[in-house]
């Protein structure tokens, strides 16, 4: 099990890795200061479960959690924090637990046997999506008064083009009305990858990868599309070629 504490306070830090070790689990422990610290320790150790204090030197821990919605696979979260009274709010993120300081050991067992059964209910869904092929799946999107069921498979990508969300397969480009990451939920995560804040990509689409400039990229799809790699994505997607 890997883990993320993000902690601005080194004795908090201190304190649940402790505990942590004292489950007698199999856990790799990291950890960050500050939300920055946190995404890249996110995009190289790519923890299973993030520990995450809400008051983080004038940085607020529901910030991380919103923007998890941008991973294509989130780590479970659990607030640590000294205060109680946002235990509604992280709920409302879809956190998995809310521990308060200072830590008790038996509760943190609790949080732990919960993770495990989140854990093994989500990996039972994950097997469940990935032996349905792509071309059996297909996505309903509503196109001006009607609905457009496409094939997931004839999808290159999901994007925000000028102001506009559109879906974009070989031959058209349709304008919709949903946001991003209402579709992105929808898209199967084995064939599908974010590589910027405005683009979704289908993997199995993928041509060319060409460096930009700083740290940036252009993929090239085979369909002729340019669709650009921020420097936030451009390692996670690097990852996922086995360039890195």
């Amino acid at each position: 099990m890997k883990v993320l504490i993000v902690d601005d306070e080194v004795l908090a830090r201190d304190e649940l890795k402790y505990l942590l070790r004292r489950t007698k689990e199999d856990v790799q422990i990291e950890e960050a200061e500050n939300i920055e610290s946190a995404f890249d320790r996110m995009v190289d150790h790519k923890p299973d479960l993030l520990f995450l204090d809400i008051d983080l030197s004038g940085e607020n821990g529901f910030d991380i959690a919103k923007r998890l919605n941008r991973m294509s696979d989130p780590p479970a979260v659990v607030f640590a924090t000294a205060f109680d009274q946002y235990a509604l709010k992280a709920f409302e993120v879809s956190a998995l637990d809310y521990l308060t300081k200072p830590f008790d050991e038996e509760r943190l067992l609790q949080t732990i046997q919960k993770f495990k059964k989140w854990k093994s209910i989500e990996t039972q869904e994950h097997q469940l999506s990935d032996e349905k092929a792509p071309h059996q799946q297909k996505l309903a999107i509503s196109v001006d008064d009607s609905i457009v069921i496409l094939q997931v498979e004839e999808i290159m990508y999901v994007g925000l083009i000028e102001g506009k969300k559109v879906v974009k397969t070989k031959n058209h480009m349709y304008e919709v009305s949903e946001p991003l990451v209402v579709i992105e939920k929808k898209l199967p995560e084995a064939y599908f990858m974010r590589v910027h804040r405005s683009y979704i990509v289908n993997t199995s689409h993928m041509k060319e990868v060409q460096p930009w400039f700083n740290s940036t990229y252009n993929l090239h799809m085979t369909d002729g599309s340019i669709i650009p790699v921020s420097r936030t994505y451009a390692k996670e997607l690097k990852k996922s070629l086995l360039l890195e």
